[in-house]
């Protein structure tokens, strides 16, 4: 279903066949659960093909499984892509997004509101590869073309936000990244490609921690790249793992020989041979089984965030409110363009009475559960400078949108009237 000669689907069909076929030796309707870590070869002509890259096919689950690809191709498909490659995680498929783009010496611009632990990805992990990230205010276009510079290798953002829920102006970025030659890369877990789709605004890669709004119910972990196939890695030489002879490849040329299709190739017969970070295929099948009703969470979760946002604003214990979907946001006039669907579940409040009066107040909620994650269906609620953002210095903490004062919430799809009556009682216990 994934055929672009094909007949148009939309979104809601598509998020239940794409990429899926009855089981040819069963009948199963529902995708199976392909619990192999090898497949056997019809002879050794045909084993040769697949190693050669000659074949798609099977070989052994660190490279490809059967489970993994029909997720693999139901999210390229929603996304508008080529292909994908899915992961063990979203920091995993952020390394996997970068690893045939750098090398040592090179740089990758970021934006500074981004989640913390990507914050700590970017400006500590990545330096032993021998890379390093410049990190700048992408509200500021003229500061991103600043930042790039002959080793820049890929300019990265969140599409929408974590933890503020500030959405990216994606088709003024990608125009600052395509004339420096460079790809954009953005992570879409925030937004999903219901919300937002990030290569229809010019990003070459998608990024998702499938952890999230894909899967829905904070049961597995996983990740996943997603190639729009419109990116030319052989229009310049700063790329040679894609445009020359990869030698970790037996010289193949993967610009030349898959055209479209040539980063996500990389990605398993590289990436996933070599990095190993291996989606499982049971978390395959619990992503798919949610990815079935991403919509209609998705609808509930945007009304839900809005009407909780508004009475939020107005409560006199409230400082402000970060939610894009509220007209007094900055963002507000970017949703019809990016996010016509809505501004996705994601936001911060700040507490008055700072850190004190947020530590209570997470510990004073019964409906939110206070964890370290997000999009699951049911509220979830965290005080990011004392967990997620901890690590970080108090101006990045501030510029990452975790000040002290702050907590970040990701709205569930439980009934909105009963969420805005456990906020009420915690803030009075919180802010008495």
């Amino acid at each position: 279903m994934s055929d672009p000669t094909g007949p148009k689907y939309g979104f809601e069909t598509l998020q239940i066949h794409a990429g899926a076929r009855p089981d040819p030796a069963t009948g199963s309707r529902q995708t199976p659960i392909y619990q192999s870590t090898a497949f056997v070869f019809r002879d050794a002509e045909h084993a040769a093909a697949l190693f050669n890259l000659q074949e798609v096919g099977y070989i052994y689950s660190r490279l490809t499984n059967p489970t993994v690809a029909v997720l693999q191709e139901r999210i390229a498909t929603l996304e508008g892509g080529a292909g994908a490659v899915c992961c063990s995680s979203g920091h995993a498929a952020q390394i996997m997004a970068l690893f045939p783009l750098m090398e040592p010496g090179r740089n990758v611009v970021v934006s500074t509101r981004l989640y913390g632990g990507t914050v700590t990805q970017f400006s500590q992990t990545i330096k032993r590869f021998g890379w390093s990230a410049k990190f700048v205010d992408f509200d500021d276009h003229a500061a991103i073309k600043d930042a790039i510079d002959d080793d820049t290798r890929a300019v990265f953002c969140e599409a929408v936000a974590n933890p503020g829920g500030h959405i990216s102006d994606l088709d003024a970025i990608s125009a600052i990244s395509d004339a420096a030659g460079i790809p954009l890369i953005v992570d879409n877990t925030t937004a999903t490609p219901y919300l937002c789709r990030p290569i229809e605004h010019g990003a070459t890669l998608v990024v998702h921690s499938t952890t999230k709004y894909l899967t829905g119910n904070g049961t597995v972990t996983g990740g996943c790249v997603v190639d729009s196939g419109k990116f030319d890695w052989a229009a310049n030489d700063k790329f040679p793992s894609l445009s020359q002879p990869e030698p970790a490849y037996h010289g193949m040329k993967f610009a030349e020989t898959f055209g479209p299709l040539a980063f996500t190739f990389h990605g398993i017969a590289i990436g996933l041979r070599d990095l190993g970070m291996t989606m499982n295929p049971q978390g395959a099948h619990y992503t798919l089984m949610g990815i079935e009703t991403l919509s209609l969470r998705m609808e509930r979760h945007v009304e839900n965030a809005k009407k909780i946002a508004e009475w939020l604003e107005t409560d006199p214990r409230v400082d402000y409110v970060t939610y894009a979907g509220l007209p007094s946001s900055p963002y507000y006039k970017l949703i019809d363009k990016i996010c016509p669907r809505g501004a996705g579940a994601l936001f911060t409040f700040a507490v008055k009475g700072g850190y004190e009066a947020c530590v209570k107040l997470v510990d004073n909620l019964e409906i939110f559960s206070h964890v370290a994650n997000l999009g699951d269906a049911r509220s979830l609620i965290i005080h990011s400078a004392s967990t997620t953002h901890r690590q970080l210095t108090a101006e990045q903490q501030k510029a990452a949108g975790a000040a002290p004062e702050v907590v970040r919430v990701s709205i569930g799809i439980e009934d909105a009237d009963d969420l805005i009556a456990d906020l009420d009682q915690a803030l009075a216990k919180s802010t008495s």
